[in-house]
């Protein structure tokens, strides 16, 4: 009888130790040296591959004037005028050739912008931009615009309105992130911001470049994937066996999506060009392994919710642990794997909507169509979305089962832990308080 009250106590009494005291109970000596062989070799080969493949900066090229090779600078719109649309020229007309607006617009009436260059070496120069009234885009008096040059053309043709000027909403929206982030999270919040930060230096100054430079997309992806990983989750959640866990975890699972990936994409004979702008960044370096590239965006993509998978099971193990020092690698496993599966279904849920969403438009077009389910998974647009959510999917699935593994082994493997001393100190205290508890 006196067994299950001296078991149930300590879970009590661990629990609350552990958090007052921080996240984690320390491993011993012992387990540090064995992940630090596994890790320090890996850290290790990330930083050569860095120093070996560092770009330097992307390759320069002639601009093409095509799509988003053109030259751009900023201008801001300083007039609107309202003129009849036949006035203008045809070659300004919708492609339906009809002059009327949509109801409310007036009785065939273009807008005609005057808009004034604000940067570059033209600034302060002005061009007029002509309107139509069913257009996508309308202008509006003092609306930041984006222009595009070009210089081979006639004077008075050389500059053309091509966006609009986003930058303070997006920085407004980007600093109200960062304020949620950091009230919410406090500290880890600064850190999780910083991580960011440094994982978006980490793709612009090497990944990117490196492709262009002609480096193998593929191992320009892992090597940049592994240093964005290293970097926010030791950045994030601090240099513990806890977090050392989730990296092994990752690690294995973009192993798996990498051969994966590569298994599919060959065999399905993706080539990674099917649209606009891989088609022009093939054009401007036809060095560059399109397959490879696709390849290496999945493993990029994936590499986000991995760090959450790999991260929410290995503390989910290690706090079953701190609540119930005497539980086994087993026990441990089937408590966390059950919470798991239940992330499991929601990632891949989340994983595979959020493609969907991307591709919206494209499954759209396939409706209207009419064309059947084969048809349009077979066309390499969608296949190529198919194949990069599916292998995702797989890796964040089995990233569950892996790192709880890891997990439960290395904190059953600990016997020298502040877990284990509580685990073994606490009964003789809390047995006689239990008994004092039972006798009312």
């Amino acid at each position: 009888m006196t067994s299950p009250q001296i078991d149930s106590e300590p879970r009590g009494h661990q629990h609350g130790h552990s958090h007052s005291h921080g996240p984690a109970a320390p491993v011993s000596k012992h387990l540090r040296k064995v992940i630090a062989a596994v890790l320090i070799p890996f850290a290790t080969a990330v930083v050569v591959g860095l120093v070996m493949l560092w770009p330097g900066g992307a390759p320069p090229h002639d601009r093409t004037g095509v799509g988003f090779d053109r030259q751009t600078q900023q201008a801001k719109v300083v007039k609107i005028d309202k003129v009849d649309c036949k006035d203008v020229n045809a070659a300004q007309m919708p492609v339906s050739g009809e002059t009327t607006p949509p109801s409310g617009s007036g009785p065939g009436l273009c807008e005609k912008a005057t808009v004034e260059v604000t940067t570059g070496h033209d600034k302060g120069r002005t061009f007029v931009e002509i309107v139509q009234p069913d257009a996508p885009r309308q202008l509006r008096q003092g609306q930041g615009v984006v222009v595009a040059y070009a210089p081979d053309a006639p004077h008075d043709l050389q500059y053309s309105v091509t966006d609009v000027n986003r930058k303070f909403p997006m920085a407004l929206l980007a600093g109200i992130f960062a304020l949620v982030v950091v009230a919410v999270g406090r500290m880890r919040g600064v850190m999780a911001l910083v991580a960011l930060a440094v994982s978006f230096a980490v793709l612009t100054l090497f990944i990117l470049p490196a492709i262009l430079q002609g480096s193998n997309p593929l191992l320009v992806a892992v090597i940049g994937a592994s240093a964005i990983m290293l970097i926010a989750l030791y950045m994030c959640h601090g240099p513990t066996a806890r977090t050392s866990v989730a990296v092994i975890g990752t690690l294995i699972s973009l192993l798996l999506i990498g051969l994966l990936g590569s298994l599919f994409i060959g065999w399905a004979s993706l080539t990674g060009n099917t649209d606009d702008s891989t088609g022009l960044i093939h054009g401007l370096y036809p060095h560059i392994d399109m397959s490879g590239l696709l390849l290496a965006g999945v493993i990029i993509g994936s590499l986000g919710v991995l760090d959450d998978v790999t991260v929410t099971q290995t503390s989910a193990v290690w706090e079953l642990h701190q609540a119930n020092p005497t539980m086994g690698a087993r026990g441990l496993y089937r408590a966390g794997i059950r919470i798991g599966r239940d992330h499991i279904a929601s990632v891949v849920n989340t994983l595979v909507l959020a493609y969907a969403g991307a591709a919206l438009p494209l499954l759209l077009l396939f409706s209207i169509a009419r064309s059947s389910v084969g048809t349009v998974a077979n066309s390499e647009l969608v296949a190529e979305e198919i194949v990069r959510t599916l292998v995702g999917s797989i890796g964040l699935v089995a990233s569950v089962p892996v790192t709880t593994v890891l997990a439960a082994l290395v904190v059953s493997a600990d016997r020298t832990g502040l877990g284990a001393e509580a685990g073994a100190s606490a009964p003789v205290r809390t047995g006689r308080g239990r008994r004092r508890r039972a006798k009312p």
